[in-house]
């Protein structure tokens, strides 16, 4: 079945569909995966029998995945992607142990993780509008209960193993909207992760879920079917007198692999004459944002907080130029020349954002990749070919949208800004980074270049360096206490106003590892106290002569990313000198 059909049957009548979510719900919101759990438990094992120690960077290579799953097997793990895999690993790693294992999991589960994606607002702002009336979910962890508190100012209870008696006398009152963590809440003691905790769901939850699939259609979203608990409970609940009444749609990402239990839930659904299908989709994200857009009669006030942000057209007329003294300096640079084409990749299968960055990562800095309808890349082709294998069939020049300050081309405005760091950063000692708001320039540590640095020294003093007496904190994912360091950085976006584009450079400072920013607060509000009009003056001007040149004067420079390529693989950019100003008006 296509989006488009189940966007039309959802968004007629909402309330006819409960959901059960699974952890690829979550992973938007920063959460690992059920399959990133039992490879950090691998990783774990492994490092801590073998005395080994292997990077977050390292994970992602083929070869060191293949040596520690094979040292897993000739330990007596089961085989990658086996249905008991998960409880398995918990079983052999955690033994009876509970307290551990609860700990382990509210560590890698931690709030501080959790940055709730677009996907979460809008379940939230489903739950608390009234569209939804009925979530069930494998999950531990708190991102719908915080989505809904974001979204609505309310709260919402889950029912889970420490009061699941409550949750079908819930349902037979029609007290929506109803919320059932199958597996329980890791801030309680009763979580099920070992095997003899999934041989059976919790009777009275699993009440709950058969009664619903009496009552409603299933839409289930995130769940690789490997629990096989959950699998039976959806089989008795085809036994129902009347079952998925609405129908039961699984929702899985295109291009993966469909799993075998849920194609055999749907075969059996079918042959009892229900409606059900498989529906290919590109991010959880993305379908909830097509519900959402689709469904009629929202409160303003939900909407607002789904979108975060709305399009309003307005007209405000510009004081015209004066001739009187500048009165702000602005972080603006004129860009006099963009890219206007790249590659297009043809794939044997489709690359989930995933499997781009460990692309990304294999070819060491040479491809820049993002996705669309179809992967974009900045490269040599012949590197693309080698990083993808087999995978990679053909790579033709597209054009890019013209103009990138529309809606729709924000992934291609973060694939400029990517490619416009790669150019700045080409021959200096610069590093850069990228996550999903930002692209980031960062002061290489230990980097002997120091002439090019030479304006920033002048402006900060040491660019970098360990921060004395300060130690990352402790947790059950990062049991040793490390260094921890800073970098002067700047943050380069590009935007377009009054029909030109310009480069915007945000001086700051980067600490390593990310992760212990928090702890470096007061190092940065110390180092940062006097970064006021004067000094930040200073800072913009120092960060420019280290990206653009010593020359002051008003002429473009032109920067490539890569050192040759043709117009479609090497994104060039022209950088104008000098910053824009507001001036005095006559």
């Amino acid at each position: 079945m296509e989006q488009g059909e189940l966007t039309g049957l959802f968004s007629a009548r909402p309330q006819n569909f409960a959901w059960f979510l699974g952890a690829g719900a979550s992973r938007s919101a920063g959460l690992p995966t059920a399959g990133d759990i039992i490879w950090d438990l691998k990783h774990r094992y492994y490092c801590r029998e073998e005395n080994q120690e292997i990077s977050a960077q390292d994970m992602q290579s083929a070869a060191v995945k293949a040596r520690i799953q094979s040292y897993m097997l000739s330990r007596g793990f089961p085989e990658e992607g086996a249905d008991n895999e998960y409880p398995a690993y918990f079983q052999k790693i955690f033994g009876a142990d509970k307290e551990r294992q609860r700990a382990y999991i509210a560590g890698i589960l931690s709030e501080a993780r959790v940055t709730l994606s677009v996907g979460n607002r809008v379940q939230a702002a489903l739950l608390a509008g009234g569209f939804s009336r009925m979530v069930f979910t494998t999950n531990f962890d708190t991102v719908l209960e915080r989505a809904v508190a974001d979204v609505s100012g309310t709260s919402i209870a889950a029912f889970h193993l420490e009061g699941s008696r409550a949750a079908c006398a819930a349902l037979n009152n029609e007290e929506f909207p109803l919320y059932c963590k199958m597996h329980g809440d890791f801030r309680y003691d009763s979580i099920k992760n070992l095997p003899t905790d999934l041989a059976a769901q919790d009777k009275d939850l699993s009440d709950c879920l058969l009664t619903a699939a009496s009552r409603a259609g299933f839409i289930i979203a995130g769940f690789s079917g490997h629990d096989e608990s959950v699998m039976t409970l959806f089989h008795r609940a085809l036994e129902n007198p009347n079952p998925f009444p609405h129908g039961l749609y699984w929702t899985g990402i295109k291009g993966l692999p469909v799993p075998a239990a849920m194609k055999r839930l749907l075969d059996a659904a079918k042959a009892k004459g229900i409606k059900a299908a498989y529906v290919p989709i590109e991010t959880y994200d993305s379908l909830m944002l097509r519900l959402w857009r689709n469904i009629e009669g929202k409160p303003p006030a939900l909407a607002a907080k789904v979108s975060k942000s709305e399009v309003t057209a307005v007209t405000i007329p510009l004081p015209p130029t004066g001739s009187g003294m500048a009165l702000v300096r602005m972080n603006a640079l004129p860009i006099t020349a963009v890219p206007t084409q790249c590659l297009a990749l043809r794939l044997r299968r489709e690359f989930a954002w995933d499997d781009l960055k460990a692309a990304r990562r294999n070819a060491e800095g040479g491809l820049i990749l993002t996705k669309t309808e179809q992967v974009l890349c900045w490269g040599p082709q012949s590197l693309a070919s080698e990083t993808f294998g087999p995978d990679f069939l053909t790579a033709q020049p597209v054009s890019l949208p013209a103009n990138i300050a529309a809606p729709e081309a924000t992934i291609v405005k973060g694939f400029l800004e990517e490619a416009l760091c790669a150019a700045l950063a080409r021959d200096k000692p610069l590093l850069t980074r990228t996550n999903r708001a930002s692209s980031w320039l960062i002061a290489a540590p230990h980097d002997d270049r120091t002439s090019v640095m030479e304006p920033l020294f002048r402006a900060t003093g040491r660019v970098d360096g360990n921060i004395d007496g300060l130690f990352t904190p402790v947790d059950e994912l990062h049991p040793h206490p490390g260094r921890i360091a800073f970098a002067e950085a700047v943050r380069v976006s590009i935007e377009v106003k009054n029909g030109r584009t310009w480069m915007l450079l945000d001086p700051d400072i980067w600490i390593w590892p990310p992760r212990a920013r928090e702890s470096a607060q007061p190092f940065l509000n110390q180092r940062r106290k006097d970064r006021f009009n004067r000094k930040y003056n200073e800072l913009l001007s120092a960060w420019i002569k280290v990206l653009l040149g010593e020359r002051e004067d008003g002429s473009a420079v032109t920067l490539s990313a890569f050192a040759e390529g043709t117009a479609a693989e090497n994104p060039s950019f022209g950088i104008g000198r000098i910053t824009a100003y507001a001036w005095r008006a006559s």
